[in-house]
């Protein structure tokens, strides 16, 4: 499918029949419509096991008067086995289209709408769509909630074996080995465990890259497949993982890399990045910021350190 057929079928609007559903009279939903006015909820689906779809998931679904789907056929395809009973009105918002669909979720649900957003899988706004449209209702003052569900992030992150008290989610790795070694780079240091999803057309790539930056030695995990039938975690180092990258990994793939252990250093033990930053243009004050950032040092010792280099 060519890019412009794919936005072209994300931008249809689909009509759906309207069923009546039926609220629990026990329980307040705090989902369904505000008598005081809309809102807006973001729902987490299915990211691959349809059995994590939770009851108010579907509620949820079926009480919206507005369904908001990065992608509406595949949205229809997931309400059908599902079985949901959904409003009348599905509209498309995807990357291409968010910031003007955005302005249009504010009208409407400033008008006493309840819209639910939701992508492809797993938590919108969280490395898909969504983010734009929260920003604008937030910006409006209006009512925004969620409806959480399945996470990939959560899920690899649990199941790796590594710290997860504190971690940080990096998304998408650049598709350009130069961007990602820079991104790798920028990484080296940083002490919480990191989080990334990547394509398995590209991984033995990246894991090339990161054997080049951050070191063989470095615990790593790689989840693929996640809730899936043929579910797979494999754990080790960056060095390990490689190779098993090299053979050929199938699936969604989401990797997480042990954060750097804390390493005593002295700012002369980084002058070759200080020097290596100066030679392709950097100014050397500005080159000693970059590199005691990296590295938690102080910018004054660093570029003393330099400047008084044998």
């Amino acid at each position: 499918m060519t890019q412009e057929s794919d936005v072209a079928e994300r931008e249809l609007d689909v009509d759906a029949p309207l069923a009546a559903t039926e609220p629990n009279p026990t329980e307040m939903n705090p989902t369904e419509p505000n008598p005081t006015g809309g809102r807006l909820v973001l729902v987490g689906t299915p990211i691959g096991n349809l059995g994590d779809a939770s009851p108010r998931m579907r509620q949820t679904i079926e009480a919206a008067d507005v369904i908001a789907a990065e992608d509406t056929r595949r949205f229809l395809s997931l309400a059908q086995r599902l079985g949901l009973r959904h409003t009348n009105r599905v509209m498309s918002v995807f990357d291409h289209n968010e910031s003007y669909r955005a302005p249009e979720l504010v009208e409407l649900i400033a008008a006493g709408q309840t819209v639910v957003l939701l992508s492809d899988a797993g938590m919108p706004a969280v490395s898909d769509p969504g983010y734009r449209v929260v920003k604008a209702c937030a910006e409006a003052g209006l009512a925004i909630t969620s409806t959480p569900g399945p996470s990939a992030v959560l899920m690899a992150l649990a199941v790796s074996g590594l710290p997860s008290d504190r971690f940080s989610f990096e998304g998408f790795l650049p598709r350009k080995s130069g961007q990602r070694k820079r991104l790798l780079e920028e990484l080296k240091a940083e002490k919480r465990t990191m989080v990334f999803f990547e394509s398995p057309h590209r991984i033995a790539d990246a894991m090339d890259d990161f054997a080049e930056v951050i070191g063989a030695d470095r615990p790593m995990s790689i989840s693929r497949e996640l809730t899936k039938t043929y579910e797979e975690t494999l754990r080790g180092t960056v060095g390990s993982l490689r190779e098993a990258a090299a053979a050929g990994l199938r699936g969604e793939l989401t990797l997480v890399l042990a954060g750097a252990t804390e390493v005593e250093s002295a700012p002369e033990d980084h002058l070759g990045e200080v020097s290596a930053l100066v030679d392709s243009g950097v100014r050397a004050k500005d080159a000693a910021g970059q590199v005691a950032k990296r590295f938690g040092l102080s910018k004054r010792e660093v570029y003393e350190a330099w400047l008084h280099r044998e």
